[in-house]
């Protein structure tokens, strides 16, 4: 009866029900109880992803399981759905779920207290930045544990938390957390778990480091891996070839022009993330900024905008983005080029999901060419190059430059705010410099980074009538 009045309110007609309700059967085969397929119903889940077909079967045998799979794959409910099924009440932690971000861990927090209305169970998420003495006093009387390795390492220390009695381990994000330094902490969370558990380790991307906690922490796993949910049919990638002083102006022209569904710009630098969020909001774009520098509070306040569809251009960074499932993204755009090909996968796999359209726009100076190059290469994409349309030099809200924890491993080369400079990762080095020019094979065809020169429907020249210095003033590089 809730079946058939949820889908009646979304208009399906009645005879299709019978095939709607085949469908939710697909979950109960997989032994999920009546208490999680009843919050599937009410939520109007009723077909499983393929991560969720693969490992459901799984993680409620006990297996350790490895996936292979992206943000937005719906590996999260995978591996709540079995943490649910056999933790008990008032029996101590028993499941830990770590995570590289503050942001992620949040999102599985609330998918877990989601689910969980109708267990008898308590979560938890820990992190840094907000007050630990009322995290303590929440652990007294949960089962479930999710949070970052600093807090989840700093209160085992504290012997604040017991990880005694874990019975689930999941690695979630595990590429990310080797990527931001954090293994050493998760190898050391994992000696005061018992050896006899269940672990799950979920990563978009493998690397030796990866490997080796596999081979370390999981027993006899099962691997699974699943394409991306970007349809490349669905997916337009272009970038244009613009001077480092006109990169802001180019970003804001785009913005205003394709204004429609939610927007991603990523930078490499807190510091880059501030300028142009601050330029934009001065041109009269109004945007979201997220980085690591951010208090919690705002940070939380910022996704939720999002959530609920009441924003729609978020300026962030790699760290910062990672994990955030947001709906309905329609443009990417890499103000700055990713360090490596992984990181542009990641970045461009926001868009162009569940058979939407998507965009991916890279915006691409002299200090770029040699990253974006190695990423266009290295996946054999076809970028199509735009030609600049005509666009007015605005202003840039610049910074004071002052102690940053950005400017520590930066490379060679590059702009303080429209080049490659480092990552906020911690341990990733920019891989090239500014005098990095492109094979020639493809400047011969008349694009560095192949594909077919387009031009912008904006029309115009090559774009520099609107990049002239101001009068008696030098020309800035931004």
């Amino acid at each position: 009866m809730i079946l058939e009045s949820t889908y009646e309110n979304l208009g399906f007609e009645i005879e299709n029900l019978e095939f709607l309700k085949v469908k939710m059967d697909k979950f109960k085969e997989f032994g999920l109880s009546e208490k999680v397929l009843s919050v599937l119903r009410d939520m109007k889940f009723d077909t499983p992803t393929d991560i969720q077909k693969e490992t459901i079967p799984l993680i409620l045998k006990g297996k350790d399981v490895i996936g292979n799979a992206a943000t937005g794959s719906g590996k999260t409910f995978a591996f709540v759905s079995g943490i649910l099924e056999k933790t008990e009440p008032w029996k101590g932690v028993q499941a830990l779920v770590l995570t590289p971000t503050r942001e992620l861990a949040d999102q599985i927090f609330r998918v877990t207290k989601e689910f969980s209305k109708n267990f008898d169970l308590r979560s938890i998420e820990i992190y840094g930045g907000v007050n630990i003495r009322t995290q303590i006093s929440k652990l007294r009387d949960c089962e479930i544990v999710i949070g970052t390795p600093g807090r989840i390492l700093d209160l085992l220390k504290r012997r604040n938390l017991d990880l005694s009695r874990v019975t689930t381990l999941v690695l979630d994000e595990a590429d990310r957390m080797v990527d931001m330094g954090f293994i050493d902490d998760v190898e050391k969370i994992i000696s005061y778990c018992p050896k006899e558990r269940q672990t799950l380790l979920f990563s978009a991307t493998t690397s030796s480091r990866v490997k080796n906690i596999e081979k370390k922490h999981l027993i006899n796993p099962v691997t699974v891996t699943v394409d991306t949910q970007v349809d490349p049919l669905k997916l337009k990638q272009v970038y244009y070839d613009v001077p480092i002083y006109l990169k802001f102006s180019l970003l804001a022209h785009l913005l205003r022009k394709e204004r429609k569904g939610i927007v991603m710009v990523f930078c490499n630098t807190r510091r880059t993330v501030d300028m142009v969020s601050k330029s934009l909001g001065k041109n009269g774009i109004k945007n979201h900024a997220i980085h690591g520098g951010l208090e919690q509070n705002r940070r939380t306040k910022i996704i939720q905008q999002f959530h609920d569809n009441e924003a729609e251009i978020l300026v962030c960074t790699n760290v910062a983005a990672r994990g955030l499932d947001i709906k309905g993204v329609t443009h990417v755009y890499n103000y700055d080029s990713p360090a490596d090909s992984e990181e542009y996968i990641h970045r461009i796999g926001r868009t162009a999901r569940a058979g939407k359209n998507g965009e991916a726009i890279s915006l691409i100076s002299h200090t770029d060419y040699a990253n974006f190059n190695d990423v266009v290469n290295k996946n054999e994409v076809n970028v199509e190059k735009m030609e600049l349309p005509v666009i007015e030099k605005l202003h840039v809200d610049i910074q004071k430059r002052g102690p940053s924890r950005d400017s520590r491993g930066r490379g060679r080369g590059g702009s303080r705010y429209g080049g490659n400079r480092g990552s906020e990762s911690r341990g990733r080095e920019n891989k090239g410099g500014s005098d990095n020019r492109p094979s020639g094979g493809d400047r011969r065809r008349g694009s560095r980074f192949g594909g077919n020169r387009r031009r912008s429907s904006s029309g115009g020249s090559r774009g520099r009538s609107g990049g002239r210095r101001d009068s008696g003033s030098r020309r800035r590089r931004y």
